[in-house]
């Protein structure tokens, strides 16, 4: 089934793998480089690529060497990497990814803000190293809703800079997920709270940026459970489904496995569009292979998330078309400048 086409929205993809979002800091004064462009279309093959996380505004900027989609210049860098792989003939989605909390004064030039004053208690990547993640500054309500309007206007700066959609980054400890975290989360407005409270940043979110740029354009990924980056999230199955219930159809949720199945598969049952699953759970250092996707599939996901195994396989359709050996990228080269990134051949017969 992975290799059957599926129709997502307006778009016909070939196949049911997805290019999952995957951060390499090889960015240059917030632009994407020729080298991004020629990365992504290497792997034009997938049914849908979604890009490493794009900052929708300079403040929200969470690690350093990443990309931005808030100005004129980052949009006209952009448009070179969605006509690549277009040319290639593939499908490009944005994922729009707002730090909050995560983020360093060294990285973004100012104190990080989130839902509250609450630090991480993890380390956060800066130019200069790994350090503690400091205490961020809490967002007025009124910032609240302007982050809402920042990514409404990104998603209409990817639009016009090619891209075929955007996704929300709502999962691994970033801006999205915190609102909808008990431990990230302790406002006493209308954002934090009772569950309904902690759902509705998402929720506005989504709404706007589809009210921006149409809902079969829209996607969201969510991590379910997930405690990366300290996060905690109470009665993960009510939170979740209220969620989706608050959300509007969209053209797909994009959820990775970081709770048991029965709760996924819940969710899958409780989503009327298409439900994108990646296998993988949180990041760690194996590949998902095929198997893990065709038993997905059958349980009712639509389409499959792949993301180190797109690392060293930018063939990886054709790989699993022909049942042919994956191979393993270098953890070391995962992340800044230098080799490991368009420097992994399709297979040679």
């Amino acid at each position: 089934m992975l290799l059957t086409s599926y129709q997502l929205g307006t778009l016909t993809l070939p196949n049911r793998l997805v290019m999952a979002p995957m951060t390499r800091s090889r960015a240059v004064d917030g632009k994407p480089t020729a080298e991004t462009a020629t990365y992504y279309a290497q792997r034009a093959t997938a049914g849908l690529i979604v890009t490493e996380g794009v900052q929708p505004t300079a403040a929200s900027q969470s690690g350093p060497f990443t990309p931005g989609l808030h100005d004129d210049e980052q949009v006209a860098a952009w448009r070179v990497v969605t006509d690549a792989v277009h040319a290639n003939g593939g499908r490009i989605f944005a994922q729009l990814m707002h730090g909050g909390r995560i983020g360093h004064v060294e990285v973004a030039g100012h104190q990080p803000a989130g839902p509250s004053a609450i630090a991480a208690g993890t380390e956060v990547f800066t130019p200069t190293g790994m350090k503690p993640a400091p205490v961020p500054r809490a967002f007025t309500t009124a910032e609240v809703a302007d982050q809402v309007t920042a990514f409404a206007q990104a998603a209409r700066n990817a639009v016009e800079a090619g891209f075929d959609g955007v996704e929300l980054h709502g999962a691994n400890g970033y801006l999205i997920q915190q609102f909808l975290s008990s431990s990230a989360n302790q406002r006493t407005d209308g954002y934090g709270g009772s569950v309904a409270g902690r759902i509705r940043f998402a929720a506005e979110a989504v709404g706007a940026v589809a009210d921006a740029i149409g809902r079969e354009r829209v996607g969201i990924r969510l991590s379910p459970g997930g405690q990366i980056q300290g996060i905690v999230e109470e009665d993960v199955p009510v939170l979740y489904g209220e969620l989706l219930k608050a959300l509007p159809d969209i053209a797909y949720i994009h959820v990775m496995a970081t709770t048991d199945d029965e709760v996924l598969l819940g969710l899958r049952k409780a989503w009327p569009t298409a439900f994108v699953l990646n296998p993988g759970g949180q990041i760690g250092p194996d590949e998902s292979t095929r198997e893990q996707g065709e038993r997905w599939l059958a349980n009712g996901a639509d389409l499959i998330s792949y993301g180190r195994a797109y690392l060293g396989n930018p063939d990886l359709v054709e790989r699993f078309r022909l049942g042919l050996p994956l191979v393993a990228a270098d953890r070391d080269t995962w992340f800044g400048a230098g080799g490991g990134y368009v420097d992994y051949p399709s297979y040679q017969h």
